[in-house]
């Protein structure tokens, strides 16, 4: 029994060079100019932040106050710098909640001032540098271990969207390059880098690719549209009123319409990744299944993983904002006027936008992966398990064995010629 393979899909690939012929065009043209941004004293007032291990603290009435003003004296260690090894002391509020924690022994991060005289290092935060770097030690090391060649492909496709996202989102964004543009461009590189660096260079990527994009786009022209209609103007968060401040000159409503398709990118590839991967699997299993009911098949899968990523981008939104939704729930107000409000609105639409972007994926991924798998005009030898025209709007079931069936015919022959008599 020989089985049909898959066409290699000529336009497809023109699809797909175009595409990359675009991102490319896309990169050239928006690629940052090297300058690096506005100066922004108030995000830089330390020359340097450096290690240091706490060695001693005592309470102390603080410099200057009363006597009922306590504060803790804490002498640091300096583990680098260029006062490196030598000790150091920086007086803190004791009633600050900064200071929780800050025992000896602890590491902590001090910045280092020079030019301020007697407070030349103030302390910033403890030191979690160490079990973060364990923490994506672990995850590095699951990922291979589950995945193989394919999870250490994966992380190399996950390095390559970091580089896209430092070496030309944001600093094109910074140079004031639209952010919109700049974001797309930069979701289409990722795109094909991550997928192409995990999943490998063959059709059944190429579908998912195609799918990825399609749904992107379907998102951004949402996003335009409903981004519009709501009047959000991108300026309720407390982070734009500060970029505002600092003069940074940015677009900041394109800003969030970027964050949107950026957003929705990891959630789309997954899907359509899954849906081209599942009309491949279904296709192995029967190569005579026709055309309609692998899509019929295909689509079934996908509204199950719709139905589960839907409210895993929900959740995912609501947890990032739970601090705030804490406050409107305090507030007392009606739920109308909450989601009215900019900040709210902005994550309804950021939420839904992604979530149609996805449920639009769907159907582009299977109807190209169907009609790639299946090439028209070229016939299995197998014979179909089902005939095409059969109703196959439930789940398929396996077919009864023959010996069984022949069982269940033998017991209805019986009964039937028993009635007779």
């Amino acid at each position: 029994m020989r089985r049909s393979k898959p066409s290699r899909a000529p336009g497809l690939s023109l699809i797909a060079g175009a595409v990359a012929a675009l991102t490319a065009i896309g990169l050239w043209a928006l690629w940052p100019s090297g300058d690096p941004g506005p100066d922004v004293p108030a995000l830089a007032s330390f020359e340097g932040v450096y290690a240091a291990t706490t060695e001693e603290r005592t309470e102390v009435p603080c410099a200057g106050a009363d006597g009922s003003t306590r504060c803790l004296s804490v002498t640091f260690r300096l583990l680098d710098g260029p006062d490196e090894g030598t000790a150091v002391t920086v007086e803190l509020p004791a009633n600050s909640t900064r200071v929780v924690g800050v025992d000896p022994g602890q590491r902590v991060l001090l910045g280092h001032q020079p030019d301020v005289e007697g407070f030349e290092y103030v302390y910033l935060e403890p030191d979690r540098r160490s079990p973060l770097l364990v923490l994506a030690g672990l995850f590095a090391l699951a990922v291979v271990a589950l995945g193989g060649w394919k999870g250490a492909s994966a992380l190399v496709g996950l390095l390559a969207t970091l580089l896209v996202l430092f070496l030309f989102v944001v600093p094109a964004i910074l140079d004031g390059r639209d952010p919109l543009l700049v974001s797309l461009v930069g979701s289409g590189a990722i795109a094909f880098a991550a997928l192409y660096l995990s999943h490998g260079v063959d059709v059944k990527t190429t579908v998912a690719l195609i799918g990825t994009l399609g749904g992107l786009l379907c998102a951004a022209i949402l996003a335009l549209v409903f981004m519009g209609a709501a009047e959000i103007t991108g300026l309720a968060s407390e982070e734009a009123l500060f970029l505002t401040a600092l003069g940074t000159d940015l677009d900041l409503r394109g800003l969030i319409l970027g964050g949107m398709m950026i957003g929705a990118l990891g959630a789309i590839d997954d899907i359509t990744v899954t849906q081209a991967s599942a009309v491949w699997e279904l296709r192995s299993v029967d190569p005579a299944m026709s055309r309609r009911r692998l899509i019929r098949s295909g689509m079934r899968i996908g509204r199950d993983h719709v139905a589960s990523t839907v409210n895993t981008l929900v959740l995912a939104y609501a947890g990032a904002s739970m601090p705030l939704l804490i406050l409107f729930v305090l507030s007392d107000q009606p739920a109308g006027t909450v989601a009215n409000g900019e900040i709210v609105a902005t994550e309804i639409v950021r939420t839904l936008v992604g979530s149609l972007g996805l449920i639009a994926s769907v159907p582009i991924t299977t109807w190209l992966a169907v009609h790639v798998a299946t090439p028209r005009g070229k016939r299995s030898r197998t014979t179909p398990s089902v005939p095409e025209d059969a109703d196959d709007t439930g789940p398929e079931e396996h077919p009864i064995p023959e010996h069984r069936r022949d069982q269940w015919m033998g017991l209805l022959r019986s009964w039937r010629r028993a009635r007779r008599r």
